[in-house]
């Protein structure tokens, strides 16, 4: 029989093997962040996004995509691009594929999923940004826009830091004093933003692992239709980031969860909370966030059934790769990249300063 001692030894095993996975390539994930904000100019994505058009709403998508802001951190982005020109339309898709990927939860993709998950997240994600613009783009063309609330970082979310999103002037600085800010934002503000909620993520994938039997999946999730509804359920309320989402997603996967469902997961997730969805409405209006979420739903759901049917038709078994990955030895590059991302996540509470 089973003791809590017992229990408690194999969910710090299970999660510490999933971090030992992910750990460089969130490592990596946060340096790319890093040189975006160091060389990216802050003004770039406001430059793109004026407008109210068709055009607006595609780049608002596509810029989204790679931006590495969480569910909470793009609220005051958003705001901001908005109260500078943007359409309701452009907001909406930036609201949308900001949150749902990044060049961090692309990277743990990869790690923790397989390849052709990490291309099909950020391409569906995209596509369902475009939609859910459009829609509101059509929809809203006779109303009147609302003014933009001020939206603080804190405002019905999870985020601390308003700096997230934040644009400064630029000053001409030299490449090293540029690079060195890119990386002190990157494993600073923006790691303190999303980390304690990976961390949450890699500690509910060893729960997961622990005490969720394949038995269990074949009876609640065993059905196509049914496991994505479920995952829709779980999904829309929760607060997880996308880097978060995707550790849950794997150990789902693992269980037998069919791909499609843990797509539904890796993009409702992020894209939406219970808290986020009040901050949205102040800033699109509630008929704009009906829309929003409906599109969310409907081409997740669209998305899971598609990607199940191309799993299939590849003849891919997500699990058996996770399988494969897990058993590869991480090695001194993992459990060194490991102890890195740990120390830098905790640092902060350990000094004081959250």
């Amino acid at each position: 029989m089973r003791t809590l001692f017992d229990s408690i030894y194999e969910i710090v095993l299970a999660s510490w093997g999933v971090l030992l996975e992910s750990a460089p390539y969130v490592l990596l994930g946060f340096f790319v962040a890093g040189l975006f904000k160091a060389f990216l100019p802050h003004d770039f994505i406001t430059k793109h996004l004026g407008g109210k058009g068709a055009s607006s709403i595609v780049k608002a998508s596509a810029l989204g995509v790679p931006v590495p802001l969480c569910s909470c951190g793009v609220l005051p982005a958003a705001a901001g691009l908005k109260e500078q020109g943007a359409g309701k339309g452009a907001v909406t898709s930036f609201l949308i594929s900001t949150p749902e990927t990044g060049v961090d939860s692309i990277a743990v993709t990869y790690a923790l999923l397989d390849p052709l998950m990490t291309v099909i997240r950020p391409v569906v994600s995209f596509f369902t940004a475009v939609a859910a613009g459009m829609a509101v783009l059509y929809t809203d063309r006779n109303g009147i826009d609302a003014e933009p609330a001020v939206v603080s970082a804190a405002s019905g979310s999870s985020c601390s830091n308003s700096c997230c999103c934040e644009q400064k002037n630029e000053k001409k600085q030299s490449f090293t004093a540029k690079l060195r800010g890119g990386m002190t934002f990157a494993f600073g503000e923006l790691l303190q933003d999303i980390g304690k909620w990976f961390l949450l993520g890699i500690v509910l994938a060893g729960l997961i692992s622990v005490f969720l039997s394949p038995e269990i999946v074949s009876v609640y999730f065993g059905n196509e239709y049914l496991s994505m509804l479920l995952m829709l359920a779980i999904a829309i309320p929760l607060y997880v980031c996308a880097t978060a989402s995707t550790p849950i997603a794997a150990a789902l996967a693992l269980k037998g969860i069919s791909p499609g469902a843990a797509l539904v997961f890796l993009l409702a997730g992020p894209a939406t909370n219970i808290a986020s969805l009040t901050v949205v409405s102040r800033i699109l209006g509630k008929k704009a966030v009906i829309v929003y979420l409906a599109v969310i739903i409907v081409m997740s759901f669209a998305a899971g059934m598609v990607v199940n049917n191309l799993y299939g038709l590849l003849g891919f078994d997500i699990a058996d790769w996770i399988q494969n990955a897990s058993h590869e030895d991480g090695g001194i590059i993992a459990v060194g990249s490991s102890i890195v991302l740990l120390i830098l996540i905790i640092r902060p509470y350990l000094s004081g300063n959250k």
